[in-house]
């Protein structure tokens, strides 16, 4: 397999183009497969024009110990319409027509493991995957799953906590590529009223050790609580508020044009910044 470049990788490339610009990352999340494919298909391309700088794409797995309520019922919806590793990637093949925007897989690792690394390395990026953000899998437990999925052309985005020691959360870091994902609070996915109060001294320790972008994630679910991020990081991430509209909405016509509007109040809240 050939070693890809990291400035090869439209990831890495919208981050040092943001970073360049001053100006901070909206990433949203949703599930592939809610309610289903066709409807990722057409939502993806609208949140890119609704100013949605990176797509976290979540695959649909049956046992989502990280996701809260919200996400584990988005999985459930996405398969039972028949949503799989495979069809995923043939879904970012037909956006990639449409859409450039960065695409991040936020998956488990039994999924891909299943399917075999090497090959998944590449057969996602010959779809249009940028990179991967393996749940359940920390780096030196089998530091081969990234090094492999690197040399298909996959950044890897790797999750520090409130409570990762300084050591670790250097190493994690160091092998993110693109930008590292902050876990803002203990518990699982789902939106909440506030911000952890100790968030600017987080970020600022995460950055003591690295240059790589901060994304900061779980639980922001306002454009004010965007902009209040977006402060301290490089980034914000959010999930399960857009994840809940699509439950909201599924079957109504409008439901592409209600998460797209919401995407872009709040990717411009972020952009404010």
């Amino acid at each position: 397999m050939s070693v890809h470049k990291d400035s090869d990788n439209r990831l890495v490339q919208c981050f040092d183009r943001l970073r360049e610009q001053g100006r901070k990352a909206f990433v949203a999340y949703i599930t592939a497969g809610d309610p289903d494919l066709g409807v990722t298909e057409q939502l993806i391309p609208a949140l890119d024009k609704a100013g949605v700088d990176v797509i976290e794409l979540g695959v649909p797995y049956s046992d989502p110990m990280a996701d809260g309520p919200a996400i584990q019922m988005a999985c459930e919806r996405a398969l039972a319409s028949g949503t799989s590793v495979p069809g995923v990637l043939a879904s970012v093949a037909a956006i990639r027509k449409h859409s450039q925007v960065p695409i991040l897989l936020f998956t488990y690792v039994s999924p891909i493991e299943a399917y075999g690394v090497e090959r998944f390395a590449r057969d996602a990026a010959r779809a249009g995957i940028d990179g991967l953000l393996l749940l359940d899998l920390p780096p030196e437990e089998d530091h081969g799953v990234f090094e492999r999925l690197r040399a298909g052309g996959l950044a890897t985005v790797c999750l520090i906590a409130p409570n990762t020691e300084d050591a670790r959360r250097s190493m994690l870091a160091q092998e993110s590529r693109g930008f590292v994902y902050y876990v803002c609070r203990f518990g699982v996915t789902g939106e909440r009223s506030d911000l952890p109060k100790d968030l600017k001294r987080q970020i600022a320790a995460i950055k003591r050790g690295s240059s790589v972008p901060v994304c900061i994630g779980f639980g922001i679910s306002s454009p004010e609580q965007a902009a209040l991020a977006a402060k301290h990081g490089d980034g914000v991430v959010v999930g399960s508020h857009l994840v809940r509209m699509i439950e909201r909405d599924a079957g109504k016509k409008s439901l592409v044009a209600n998460v797209a509007k919401r995407a872009k109040q709040l990717a411009a809240a972020v952009h404010a910044v």
